[in-house]
């Protein structure tokens, strides 16, 4: 196990990796696997990439994101602006059902509203916006509506599909299905091997929604 100093480092030193995040503006803590960033960051990009950063070190086992965004004054955007942006963000990307997403911005911050038929298609939609310029922050509410499953045919299918991914070690996780909603439980490695684990979950036929309670550890 690391000691609080050794994953403060170490979250240090991978903030100093991402050339777009100026590591000096963000101050780290670390007490028992819980990393808090503090300070100010240039854009909600910033703000996003420094978060995935601490997520890719070893021991973090979880965050708490107390960054402010604080744009310089050439980045400021009238709320319309950013809502004429992301519209056209959002009918650019193939994967984005557009017509059936909302955008409201509200002092720099985006929420994105509607139904969707896939979560690769949300995914689609929060990446579309995530590095607008003149944004400060966002907001999903973007729902998932599949066709109603069996919660063991959604079950099993999520269990084989763990099996089969070459990075994930499927004993480890319990797979819950009820309805459209799935639950995942157990222990892995890395904030990687969660957000592999909650991919998989997402990519089943008849999932809504994915409640991953999978904790990262030894």
């Amino acid at each position: 196990m690391k000691t609080d100093l050794q994953l403060q480092r170490d979250v240090l030193e991978e903030l100093k990796w991402l050339p777009n995040v100026l590591e000096t503006e963000i101050g780290v803590s670390a007490k028992g696997g819980v990393v808090t960033l503090t300070g100010t960051v240039q854009s909600y990009g910033q703000k996003f990439a420094a978060e995935r950063a601490v997520e890719r070190v070893s021991g973090v086992r979880a965050i708490a994101d107390d960054l402010r965004v604080s744009l310089p004054h050439s980045r400021e955007r009238s709320d319309t602006d950013i809502a004429h942006a992301a519209l056209s963000a959002l009918r650019w990307n193939t994967e984005v059902p557009d017509a059936r997403i909302q955008v409201i911005v509200r002092d720099g911050i985006i929420t994105l509203d509607g139904e969707v038929e896939w979560q690769f298609q949300r995914s689609a939609a929060e990446e579309a916006v995530r590095f607008l310029s003149g944004m400060k922050g966002l907001i999903m509410r973007i729902t998932v509506r599949q066709p109603k499953v069996s919660a063991l045919d959604v079950s099993t299918r999520i269990e084989e599909a763990l099996k089969r991914n070459a990075t994930l070690d499927a004993k480890k996780i319990a797979v819950e299905a009820e309805g459209g909603k799935v639950t995942l439980r157990g222990t892995v490695r890395s904030w990687a091997e969660r957000e592999d684990a909650e991919n998989v979950a997402w990519s089943a036929p008849g999932v809504t929604t994915v409640d991953d309670r999978i904790l990262v550890g030894t």
